[in-house]
Parts: C-alpha cells; sequence; structure tokens
C-alpha cells in the first residue's frame, strides 16, 4: 500500500438548521416553506443548509457557499465566487457570495448541526476530487434556475455537485428526517449533465 493510500482521509457532511444564528433567515426561510408547501400541497418541513469538510492527512478543509464577507478572501480560503439574485445585482459585492476551501477553518454555528457529522466517504480518491473540484463549481446566479433544473441555484447545489461530481453515491446521501435542502436537486442535476458531457468528450477523443 503507498504511504498517500494509507493517509487518513474523509468527506464530512455537516446539516445546519437554514439561518441558524440568524432570526431574520431563518424568518425569511420559513415563510418561504410555508408558501412552497401550500403550492406543492404537502406538510411544511424545515429547511437546512449543507457544509463539508474534508480531511486528508493533518490538514483539514472546510468547503462552504456563503454570502461575500469583508476583509482578505485568501484569509478564508476563497476559490470562487458568484451573484445573488440576478448577474446585474452581482456586480455589488452585497449581492455576491463566496466558495470557501479554507484549510483549517470553521463553520459557523457547527453546534446547531442536527443529527451531528455525516462521513459520506474515507480514503484519498474522493477527498483529493472534493478539493479539486471547489474552484470549478458552477458560478451561477444564487437563487435562480439558470439551467433549468427545476430547483434554485444555491449553497446545497454546490455541495451537491462537489459530491454527485466526485463519485460519492448520493442515493444514500439526504437530509434530517423531515427536513429539505432547497437547491440539492439542482446541484445533482447539474453535475449529472457535467458527467455525462466528460463521458461525451472522453469516448469521442478515444
Amino acid at each position: 500500500m503507498s504511504d498517500e493510500a494509507s493517509l487518513p482521509a474523509d468527506v464530512t457532511l455537516y446539516w445546519l438548521p437554514l439561518g441558524a444564528g440568524g432570526h431574520c433567515i431563518r424568518f425569511n426561510g420559513r415563510v418561504f416553506e410555508a408558501l412552497q408547501a401550500r403550492h406543492q400541497h404537502r406538510p411544511v418541513r424545515d429547511l437546512y443548509h449543507s457544509a463539508l469538510q474534508v480531511r486528508l492527512g493533518a490538514h483539514r478543509f472546510v468547503i462552504e457557499m456563503t454570502p461575500v464577507l469583508g476583509g482578505r478572501a485568501t484569509d478564508r480560503g476563497v476559490v470562487r465566487e458568484g451573484p445573488v439574485g440576478s448577474r446585474l445585482l452581482g456586480c455589488s459585492p452585497l449581492f455576491r457570495y463566496e466558495i470557501r476551501r479554507w484549510r483549517d477553518g470553521t463553520i459557523p454555528d457547527l453546534a446547531e448541526a442536527v443529527t451531528g457529522a455525516h462521513v459520506v466517504s474515507t480514503g484519498t480518491t474522493r477527498a483529493r476530487e472534493v478539493l479539486r473540484l471547489a474552484p470549478l463549481v458552477p458560478a451561477l446566479v444564487w437563487g435562480r434556475d439558470e439551467s433549468r433544473t427545476g430547483d434554485m441555484w444555491n449553497s446545497n447545489s454546490s455541495t451537491a455537485w462537489l459530491l454527485a461530481g466526485s463519485g460519492h453515491q448520493m442515493e444514500n446521501i439526504r437530509p434530517p428526517a423531515h427536513g429539505r435542502a432547497p437547491g440539492w436537486q439542482a446541484g445533482l442535476v447539474v453535475a449529472s449533465r457535467h458527467n455525462a458531457s466528460r463521458r461525451h468528450r472522453a469516448t469521442c477523443s478515444g
């Protein structure tokens, strides 16, 4: 066994209540979910935001998509940015999001994670692939359905795209019971299209 293969490595998923630590976001989320449930004729569910932690040997990385914060982006490992609401609004820092691949970083409100940590894979192959893909997450408009997936693009889309694109078994990964992760399906659909296109290119080049 190679030294690299023997490194301790894993990918861990956390489910955080939407708006944990922020009463305004939590209230707006509840209103949104109530309207969605009424429109879709289903029970109201709890809403969740997802974040990842990747451990590779002695190193640990937090991967999360959040609104842009002030200060130096390098301090929190920002590898990608995109617009919120519309591409026009995204010209302002107030309407932009960032994707972090933050070495030794923190996940705000981690103590509120529901059902704790979910290790979705072990081993260096998938851990390295998640880290490699983080800067390649599509910079679609947060809150819109530009790719016509039937679901809006948001932080859960980023998580789902990374896990699906790195070869995780997505049928076994889902929000806590009686919960919903808006944007998750968008990430799965866009990742599936990306993977299909990559396989097609590989076939043609072969």
